[in-house]
């Protein structure tokens, strides 16, 4: 079943065409990465599906419903209760520890505190982060800060992951060990996950791939 369908999507910047009409569908569940150079348009159709922007022209239809739809307010709910990002800078608020980095989407969105605790506990045992959940994110190592990351994202559970070179500053190894680890956990939580990287490291873990060139989809 369709998660996501793109109709003919275009965004427009200072008179520059970054996206030129995109067509595409994302199945709940599945996992699809993009790649292309930067440029290419990869990241500004992240940011549509994700509701963090809006289109030119063209729609974004999650779950049947156009998100041109809701006004901002809407769609900042729509993004709390839905999906899941993971960037290449972690974006932890520097005068809040870990833990309340994690929970505070959940407050935003007014969800069950508790609960989200409770996951968020569970992953960062799973992700060997524990010891860091008392910690601010300037105490944390590179490596253990985008682990927070991944804690945040998934810790609402989201129908949606998006996620814009996660492994931007890591070698070859650890982006083979953090694709891994992204794609187990979304597919334990059931999240349509989409990567965007120009990383041959990561795309060679996804058997749905797209190309994008100059606002094109290949």
């Amino acid at each position: 079943m369709s998660l996501i369908q793109v109709n003919g999507l275009t965004k427009n910047f200072a008179n520059v065409d970054v996206l030129k009409g995109i067509d595409l569908s994302f199945e709940e569940g599945e996992h699809y990465v993009i790649r292309g150079a930067s440029g290419s348009g990869k990241s500004t159709l992240l940011y549509l599906l994700g509701g963090l922007d809006r289109p030119t022209s063209g729609s974004v239809e999650f779950q049947g419903v156009d998100l041109a739809r809701f006004d901002d307010d809407k769609l900042a709910k729509f993004r709390n209760q839905n999906v899941g990002f993971v960037f290449q800078f972690h974006f932890l608020l520097p005068n809040l520890n870990c833990l309340d980095n994690i929970i505070l989407p959940s407050r935003i969105g007014g969800r069950k505190e508790n609960k989200i605790k409770e996951n968020s506990l569970k992953l960062a045992e799973y992700l060997g982060v524990s010891h860091c959940l008392s910690k601010f994110p300037f105490e944390l190592s590179g490596g253990e800060q985008q682990r927070i990351n991944i804690i945040r994202a998934l810790s609402l559970g989201p129908k949606l992951l998006l996620c814009d070179e996660p492994t931007g500053n890591l070698d070859s190894e650890n982006s083979r060990k953090v694709t891994a680890l992204l794609k187990a956990l979304a597919k334990e939580f059931n999240s349509t996950m989409i990567v965007v990287t120009h990383d041959d490291t990561v795309a060679s873990q996804f058997h749905n791939v797209l190309h994008m060139k100059d606002g094109l989809l290949l």
